[in-house]
């Protein structure tokens, strides 16, 4: 059978209007199941199949709305939370809030984190007060601190956390123990070392040096519960290693009493 060159115009060009209706078909739904923003996947506007979503890894590292990334353990003792961008582990307390969402607040009582019923999260920083979506990237290691560390690592920690510090202030920051290190307070201490040079760090970085250029030394102290104090010169950093990582105040916890 034979065509003329008008019908097999025609036919091609139905053709291309068939393939092109099949594409933004294609097209629509694809949309459809597409959240319309990361802030959407998390808080829970999807369809039932994605409501039934499987849980998240007791460990697992997550990315947020403005970058950062973070791994969240729930498997520890205490629930912990350690961004990729610093050396610092934060210790969180569990608090129930509104709607069966749960609040994970820092020693200082500020909310870090909260999960929603529905399995979405929301990341609280010092850039973002209000907020930001976290969603789930993979699983991750557990940041749980080994229970010893040799001496000689543990010389290393303080002898690094010593480096940052005096960078920080510009100036010889001395970090010495006030009563002998034992195996089994050996991280705690060595951890305590680690929150100071974060708090000194954070305090250059906002250009507060007015505090931290005054302190020469740093003392790393047992005691029956976390605190910082600050006294000619010297920042005392007590640590209960009866508590685990909550037994040594945060950096922004020493920051806060430097503050005073």
């Amino acid at each position: 059978m034979k065509f003329c060159k008008a019908e097999l115009d025609v036919t091609g060009a139905r053709v291309v209007l068939a393939i092109a209706a099949l594409m933004a078909m294609a097209a629509s739904a694809n949309a459809q199941q597409l959240p319309h923003s990361l802030r959407d996947a998390l808080l829970g506007h999807k369809g039932p199949a994605e409501a039934r979503r499987v849980a998240a890894p007791p460990v697992a590292r997550y990315v947020s709305e403005t970058g950062g990334t973070f791994v969240f353990d729930k498997a520890a003792p205490q629930p912990l939370i350690k961004f990729d961008n610093s050396a610092e582990v934060w210790v969180l307390s569990p608090q129930p809030a509104s709607r069966g969402d749960v609040i994970y607040r820092n020693d200082l009582g500020e909310p870090v984190l909260r999960i929603t019923k529905l399995g979405g999260m929301i990341l609280f920083t010092d850039d973002v007060p209000m907020g930001t979506a976290a969603a789930l990237s993979g699983r991750a290691s557990s940041i749980q601190p080994p229970a010893i560390i040799s001496f000689n690592v543990f010389v290393q920690r303080v002898t690094l956390a010593s480096a940052r510090a005096t960078r920080a202030a510009q100036h010889l920051v001395e970090f010495s123990t006030v009563e002998d290190v034992r195996p089994e307070t050996s991280v705690l201490a060595a951890d305590s070392a680690t929150v100071v040079a974060e708090a000194f760090e954070r305090m250059a970085r906002k250009g507060d040096r007015s505090v931290i250029s005054r302190i020469f030394r740093v003392l790393l102290a047992e005691g029956r519960k976390p605190a910082a104090s600050l006294k000619d010169g010297s920042l005392t950093i007590t640590y209960s290693p009866d508590q685990g990582l909550a037994g040594r105040p945060s950096s922004k916890r020493i920051i806060k009493v430097l503050d005073r």
